[in-house]
């Protein structure tokens, strides 16, 4: 209980002679300690687990476009060779 007495009487000291400092370091700590305790950070953990990081893409293939692979995965597609040899 004395650590608390005593903290407590630097806090009272330190407001009275810098109110400013001690408010801005008191919303500093606040947005230290927030984060961490609060439950949305848990819950934007699990959705960004669950999350896929790439997302397949349906492609309507009528045999007319080339161009367009049939995985996402596939090296095909525009070129930019040309870009590349500017």
């Amino acid at each position: 209980m004395a650590a608390f007495t005593k903290f407590g009487a630097f806090l009272k000291n330190a407001w009275a002679k810098e109110p400013v400092i001690t408010a801005s370091a008191a919303i500093g700590l606040m947005a230290v300690i927030i984060p961490v305790v609060s439950p949305y950070t848990r819950l934007t953990g699990e959705l960004n687990k669950a999350t896929p990081y790439n997302y397949p893409v349906p492609v309507r293939d009528d045999g007319n476009i080339p161009d367009v692979p049939s995985h996402p995965t596939e090296k095909l597609g525009p070129n930019i060779d040309w870009f590349k040899n500017m």
